[in-house]
């Protein structure tokens, strides 16, 4: 049976197209304009499928002539801005806001490909931004050509993400609505499922660190521990001062629970992510791109999730393997669509295009 091909704009390091990849896609080429996320891209897809370039420069002659045309893409899945949309700045004069030109290169693609599937991504603040205006937009621009679109807040911890993350999904057909009720949900996952069999990890004389099989009744561990090694897991500790506070931060805590004195400034208005550290026995908080300041902390250790652990929490297997500098990797993490969301998602609308046949 033919696999059906997935184009990945704005792809990043691949979180979406690594979903769509274990729902059973083939996956045909991603683009982005970040260099180390590419080669993350190419590292995991294969090379040459990632595609480093500003999509402004990416003419319809480029389209014609790439892979994506070549092997007849059926679905395009990507994270295009559209927060340019807005009544006071008309979606259709592309002058006045980058990230229209962007949105409408991302258009650009579905006018010469006519996939059979549209995903775009995006904050679920999309849909009230502008009074809903950017919403409204993107369904205006789809339907006029003939699809029907809907769209969902989904929460990855339903969908066997160890996370609480929540981010807007537009499914967009072209011969029916999409149903999001058809996607599977599964039980919840914690902090410890996820990351938990890497408390006692040894380092070796590679600086990597070697893992043994998993064999515990943990399907999330099963999946996830599909590696002999554990790559992207540098152990690296705060300042003194920094694990000094942390030291008075229970499992769910935050910086209220450090003495006064140790800070340099009194103040009670800091945000409750602040010192925040993990309860292991629950989802995680929301996986950012920061490495550098005190958003959340590892549940035992008085230091931040290694960019392994952070992606272990991000539903990423231990094989896909992060590039570039330890900062842009944590970027690339925290950018990234869980696989496991993306997944849920991409089954879901493989039995909706599967059906029309």
């Amino acid at each position: 049976m033919t696999k059906h091909r997935v184009l990945d704009l704005f792809c990043g390091c691949g979180g979406l197209s690594e979903g769509f990849r274990l729902a059973g896609y083939d996956i045909v080429m991603g683009i982005d304009i970040n260099a180390p996320a590419i080669e993350t891209y190419n590292y995991n897809f294969g090379d040459g499928k990632g595609v480093c370039c500003d999509l402004l420069n990416y003419d319809e002659s480029s389209i014609v002539h790439s892979k994506a045309m070549e092997e007849k893409v059926d679905v395009i899945i990507g994270g295009p801005p559209c927060q340019g949309f807005s009544a006071a700045n008309r979606w259709n004069d592309t002058s006045n806001d980058v990230r229209n030109k962007l949105f409408f290169e991302y258009v650009k693609f579905v006018d010469l490909l006519k996939p059979k599937a549209i995903v775009i991504e995006n904050v679920r603040q999309i849909l009230t931004l502008n009074n809903g205006y950017a919403c409204k937009t993107i369904y205006e621009i789809f339907e006029s050509r003939g699809y029907t679109v809907n769209h969902c807040v989904l929460n990855a911890e339903d969908y066997g993400v160890p996370q609480k993350r929540r981010r807007n999904f537009f499914v967009i057909l072209k011969n029916k609505k999409f149903d999001f009720d058809t996607l599977k949900k599964t039980r919840l996952y914690t902090v410890k499922d996820a990351i938990g069999d890497l408390y006692s990890c040894k380092k070796n004389d590679t600086g990597e660190y070697k893992g043994k099989k998993a064999n515990e009744n943990n399907l999330f561990l099963k999946y996830v521990r599909n590696s002999d090694y554990i790559y992207n897991h540098y152990i690296s500790y705060p300042t003194m001062a920094t694990q000094l506070k942390m030291s008075y931060v229970p499992q769910g805590g935050n910086w209220e629970n450090i003495p006064p004195e140790l800070f340099k400034t009194i103040r009670n208005n800091r945000h409750s992510s602040a010192y925040r550290r993990l309860d292991e026995n629950l989802p995680s908080v929301t996986i950012d791109t920061g490495n550098a300041h005190s958003n959340y902390y590892h549940p035992l250790f008085n230091r931040i999730p290694t960019v392994r652990e952070a992606a272990r929490l991000q539903s990423f297997s231990d094989a896909f393997v992060f590039k570039g500098s330890k900062s842009e990797q944590y970027r690339q993490v925290g950018n990234a669509v869980p696989p496991l969301l993306s997944k849920a998602l991409a089954s879901a609308i493989l039995e909706a295009i599967d059906d029309e046949k």
